[in-house]
């Protein structure tokens, strides 16, 4: 027995069932979850996940590799997966080639505005954004990787290969009927995120969403959107979740691959400040505003779907699209409505110890509610 399991910290059947000490799951937020936050996620006793959606396959081995240099402990990896096999493998300059014309102008005028010169052809010779999944799924089956998690998708070309190499497939939705699909195709766990989450996101609030799956499914439930401290926690574990997934907390941790004005962002960001946007991936995503954005909202075009979008941001952008530090006022800066709960930039290895530590006390006192 470990020694966060004598002092009472919570401990559910899914902790056993990833090798972990405390129900708390950091989200695989791209390369912003490299192998220094996934490890030190892992070493204090939770699940680390690294975020591999945007890599090319060498790329993958590589994180895989250095996280293992950094912890001996259980972590995991996140992908897009496409909605067919056979969308896999798309390169980006295939993908650009579908871009219409008005969007390349627009994006282009837009760039201009912004200071930053647009280029003519896509950055690098590699497969579009959540088009590659078939080859990135085979090195993390070659590396071993205990856990595997479906950003969005589902998970059926996969589970059964996951699951013969003994992994644990863990799928994120935003419904319930999302919910349902995916366990059908194989999830041996559902990550429920409301509405409130950073990142990809859907249309249901966390409070809603979390009981209705609860009810629908038969496999283990996390909670996930809106939760970055001891209380959101123990109220997922109170509601019948076996642990949370956290993202916006770890954003602002010394271990989380962005730029210092991208944390001082979030520290100072209020609950209303993160809003929906296209602008980046085509798909809705919670994040900090800013002059990309907000032009988007003013364009006489709507942003274009998944993976015509990143394509083009990249294009336009350069690597300040969604690389690590970039500039302000164009570059990414995801964040969930919990921003405004977050008042300072500490280790991964705190954000695990105070939310574990917050929830076992509230936990333990919830009985005085009772007569």
């Amino acid at each position: 027995m470990s020694s966060q399991q004598r002092v009472g910290l919570p401990h559910t059947p899914l902790c056993d069932q990833l090798g972990i000490e405390v129900p708390i799951i950091s989200a695989g937020m791209g390369p912003i979850a490299g192998p220094d936050l996934v490890a030190a996620v892992s070493n204090a006793g939770g699940l680390g996940v690294l975020g591999c959606t945007s890599m090319s396959t060498d790329e993958v081995r590589s994180v895989v590799r250095r996280t293992r240099d950094l912890t001996d402990r259980p972590f995991g990896v996140d992908l897009i997966l496409p909605a067919r096999i056979d969308q896999g493998g798309a390169s980006v300059r295939d993908v650009a080639a579908l871009i219409p014309d008005e969007h390349r102008a627009t994006a282009a005028r837009i760039a201009a505005d912004l200071g930053v010169e647009a280029a003519d052809e896509p950055l690098a010779d590699r497969n579009a954004l959540g088009t590659d999944a078939e080859a990135q799924v085979e090195v993390i089956l070659e590396e071993g990787v205990p856990v595997f998690v479906g950003a969005l998708g589902s998970p059926g070309f996969v589970a059964d290969r996951f699951h013969e190499a003994g992994a644990t497939v863990i799928s994120i939705v935003g419904s319930t009927k999302q919910a349902v699909a995916v366990v059908k195709d194989g999830a041996d766990v559902v990550i429920a995120q409301g509405t409130e989450g950073g990142g990809h996101t859907g249309h249901v609030g966390t409070m809603a969403l979390l009981p209705q799956v609860l009810d629908a499914v038969d496999v283990p439930v996390v909670a996930a959107g809106g939760i970055g401290d001891g209380r959101g926690m123990a109220a997922a574990l109170l509601m019948g979740c076996e642990a949370v997934w956290v993202g916006t907390r770890f954003l602002a941790t010394e271990e989380a691959g962005i730029a210092g004005w991208q944390k001082a962002g979030i520290v100072a960001a209020a609950d209303q400040s993160p809003v929906i946007s296209r602008a980046y991936t085509g798909k809705r995503f919670r994040m900090l505003p800013n002059d990309w954005t907000q032009a988007w909202e003013e364009a006489d075009v709507d942003p274009l779907p998944m993976p015509l979008q990143p394509v083009l941001a990249a294009m336009t952008l350069g690597g300040m699209a969604t690389d690590q530090g970039g500039r302000e006022g164009v570059s990414m800066n995801g964040a969930g409505n919990i921003a405004g709960l977050i008042e300072e930039v500490v280790s991964a290895a705190e954000v695990v110890r105070s939310m574990a530590a917050e929830a076992a006390e509230l936990l333990a006192g919830a009985s005085r509610y009772l007569p």
